[in-house]
């Protein structure tokens, strides 16, 4: 399910007020534990940690990511690699 158009984006306030306070510092990096939080427009050419559960992770926004989710480009799995199975003789 979409969010409806005329709550607008979900932004946790938080990362508002960090935005606000760093606006004109831009090689500032920002961090932040809300993944669920919309990427909007003011966000492109930032750096951002973005807390993954065990880690962060860097992400560079650019404009393509914008309108998305910052959980969507920090993977909180590991890929799963299967074992190689030794050959008898």
């Amino acid at each position: 399910m979409n969010r409806s158009v005329w709550k607008g984006p979900f932004i946790e306030k938080l990362l508002l007020t960090k935005i606000i306070k760093f606006h004109n510092h831009k090689k500032k990096t920002i961090s932040l534990r809300s993944r669920k939080s919309t990427i909007l427009p003011s966000f492109v050419d930032r750096t951002f940690f973005v807390y993954t559960g065990n880690q962060w992770s860097t992400l560079n926004i650019s404009d393509k990511m914008v309108g998305h989710k910052f959980g969507e480009f920090a993977m909180s799995r590991c890929r799963y690699v299967f074992k190689k199975k030794k050959k008898k003789k």
